[in-house]
């Protein structure tokens, strides 16, 4: 990870940044609503640099220079990918303003020609989104080695492994606005005619005000290859390589799972066919732990088998902003809400079979808690029949201090004493 910076010897002019992001004008729509700007595919450009020319700035090599090394970059977000090395921290200090730092995707040696065509054409496609909610291209470099994309640098890194280190920490509204946010992006996409096609956690980004923004638009191009993820995408999509708006609401949906259950993998450790006939079976994902009702039931909407009966983006973002100005609709627990006349709840994977548990060690290697296997037994509860005993104050002793933890191991001790209950004789009166 480097740190770069606008050189002081260098004098900041207008001809070192070449390009612009148009605003493509179109006459009023049917409905009167004025003219829009709608998404050029950078392919259907017989030159890619035109595309990159027009869309996208470029940055003169001659007002930067690398400073010096400043750190890892395990944060920075392994999905956008182009066939290179991960992506870097780099620092943007144009002179008299306040530095600026950025990620940066460079090209490996050795690249062909058409490689470097799909790696220039995530930055013609990024160019042309200027939204709070997308990710923010800062500018290109292609006129010296090495070929450069340079974006916004998002602190917080990926949203799946964001929330999967930060288990149980977010009040569920809070969570509602991450959501509300990407679905604001996800509404913005779909005005400008653009199909993202691999909305996942993975390539949600997280700034350090937890703005969540949409990244990754190097696969919506590839359509002549079959890349697509089963467990994003509806089943008709896998098999037609059919996508549209509509198709990105059923990823859309999967996302929701994915913040609702803090960055479990969805449909677990099922394969991608097994995923595919289930969903053909009319099988959806079931509630994650503490889901609000009113969520799952968006999650199944998303996941219509008919497409034109799923909502749209505006619609979405209209749902989660009730949700938020009306706090008390997200309420936990309960029973969950039926799939719906034509579909079915998949078996939750990641309850465990407790009947089939015989040590403390199994149990919590079951609920992927294997953390505190040392704690459990220092602390004295060595054995099943005790784990049934724990309380709240155990947990917070023992050294148990992550809410979500807290919150999936006493729900497991709830089921292991419901099913004790129900093996134990009925006493004759």
């Amino acid at each position: 990870m480097f740190c770069l910076s606008w050189s002081s010897e260098a004098t900041l002019r207008p001809d070192m940044f070449s390009g612009s992001a148009p605003t493509v004008s179109f006459p009023a729509l049917s409905d009167g609503s004025p003219g829009v700007k709608i998404y050029i595919d950078p392919f259907t450009y017989e030159d890619p640099d035109q595309a990159v020319q027009e869309f996208t700035k470029e940055i003169e090599p001659a007002c930067v220079r690398i400073e010096e090394v400043i750190g890892a970059v395990d944060c920075l977000p392994a999905q956008l990918r182009a066939g290179g090395p991960p992506p870097q921290l780099w620092w943007l200090m144009p002179l008299g303003k306040k530095e600026l730092p950025v990620a940066i995707k460079t090209l490996k040696a050795g690249y062909s020609e058409r490689q470097r065509r799909d790696f220039l054409s995530e930055a013609s496609i990024m160019g042309q989104f200027d939204q709070p909610n997308i990710i923010r291209l800062e500018g290109v470099v292609t006129k010296s080695r090495p070929t450069m994309i340079i974006t916004e640098f998002m602190e917080n890194g990926a949203l799946d492994s964001f929330l999967r280190q930060n288990d149980g920490q977010f009040p569920v509204i809070q969570l509602v606005g991450m959501l509300r946010g990407i679905a604001s992006g996800m509404r913005y996409l779909a005005e400008m005619n653009y199909v993202h096609r691999d909305l996942a956690a993975r390539n949600i980004l997280v700034n350090s005000n937890l703005v969540c923004k949409v990244s990754d638009f190097g696969l919506s191009r590839s359509l002549e290859e079959d890349t697509s993820d089963p467990t994003y995408t509806s089943s008709l999509g896998v098999r037609s390589q059919k996508f549209t708006s509509s198709s990105d609401v059923w990823s859309y949906g999967i996302v929701t799972w994915e913040v609702a259950s803090y960055g479990e993998r969805p449909y677990w450790d099922m394969s991608n066919q097994d995923v595919i006939n289930a969903i053909e079976q009319d099988f959806r994902l079931p509630a994650p732990m503490d889901c609000p009702l009113v969520l799952h039931q968006l999650m199944l909407d998303c996941w219509q088998k008919d497409r034109n009966a799923r909502p749209k983006f505006p619609d979405i973002v209209s749902m989660l902003d009730k949700m938020i100005r009306n706090p008390a609709s997200l309420k936990t627990g309960g029973n969950s809400i039926p799939a719906g006349p034509s579909s079915h709840a998949l078996l939750d994977r990641g309850a465990p079979d407790l009947s089939s548990l015989s040590s403390v060690e199994d149990w919590l290697s079951a609920l992927k808690m294997t953390q505190y296997r040392d704690s459990f037994v220092g602390s004295g509860f060595n054995s099943l029949p005790l784990v049934t005993q724990l309380t709240a104050e155990d947990l917070q002793r023992i050294g148990v201090s992550l809410a979500g933890h807290q919150k999936k191991i006493l729900t497991s001790v709830r089921s292991m004493r419901d099913l004790a209950d129900q093996q134990s004789p009925t006493e004759s009166v």
